[in-house]
């Protein structure tokens, strides 16, 4: 099974792009954030044209909406908020081999990272605590679960350009950092690029549109994540980000993360 995450930073305008990858990479799923688009006016024939016949839609005008495009049968399809707050910013669904699959779009933070001063911000902190709380209260080491999608949080000093000058930068902040740490250990979660990929290499899977030559500068960070249960470990087969999606016509600021698992 080859699942992938992709923040496409807008559908609609995105679907030729989302074309081109599903031809270059065949994904059983493909879990997409920041759809941008409501349930009803999502292109769902476009999608079902590319080989996706069963697809689970959580979608909000103009802001955030994730979604996830299934060739397998997608059953228990659920949504959920978070902190109180309707944002369309998570769905999960059954797959076959008895795997559940959680599509998350973690807020971005604004740009001060201090919670007091920041709503923003303390929205993300929030949204991140209250995840962790409802995964460790169903922690099982039998549990078969995925979660995928733009966590907006860099964690280690190689999936930044720069550690030092981005530790005061929302995505990075020590406090970030501790909170999606305390997320991982609430499921005992693996990360499944980094199961593949050292931790010595840097690795990112965001480029900002302001830079003039994002591939020249280089200054990226490694938003979007791939994670697993214990359980499903041995069936990791393979992982990567696919940079070179992001020099193709009209992208997204992400790059989809790619997983292999066999079940």
């Amino acid at each position: 099974m080859r699942i992938a995450s992709w923040n496409i930073n807008s559908i609609r305008p995105r679907l030729g792009l989302i074309g081109r990858f599903v031809e270059a990479f065949a994904p059983d799923v493909l879990c997409l954030q920041e759809i941008k688009v409501t349930d009803e006016l999502f292109p769902i024939e476009a999608v079902r044209d590319l080989g996706f016949t069963s697809v689970a839609v959580h979608g909000q005008k103009g802001y955030h909406g994730v979604a996830i495009l299934s060739r397998l049968a997608l059953t228990d399809v659920t949504t959920r908020h978070w902190c109180a707050i309707a944002e369309s910013r998570h769905v999960y669904a059954s797959l076959p081999s008895g795997i559940i699959l959680h599509n998350i779009y973690v807020p971005s933070g604004g740009d001060v990272p201090d919670p007091d001063e920041n709503p923003k911000f303390a929205h993300k902190l929030c949204f991140m605590s209250e995840v962790a709380a409802w995964f460790d209260a169903q922690k099982s080491a039998a549990s078969r679960l995925v979660l995928v999608g733009d966590f907006n949080v860099a964690p280690l000093d190689t999936d930044v350009w720069s550690h030092k000058q981005l530790l005061n930068v929302v995505s990075h902040t020590p406090v970030e950092v501790s909170h999606l740490a305390r997320l991982a250990r609430a499921h005992d979660w693996v990360d499944a690029v980094r199961h593949f990929v050292p931790t010595s290499e840097h690795l990112y899977s965001w480029w900002s549109y302001r830079a003039r030559d994002w591939s020249a500068s280089d200054r990226g960070r490694r938003l979007d994540h791939v994670w697993v249960t214990p359980a499903l470990k041995p069936a990791l087969k393979a992982a990567r980000i696919v940079r070179e999606v992001r020099g193709w016509d009209n992208p997204s600021d992400h790059v989809p993360v790619i997983v292999d698992l066999a079940v």
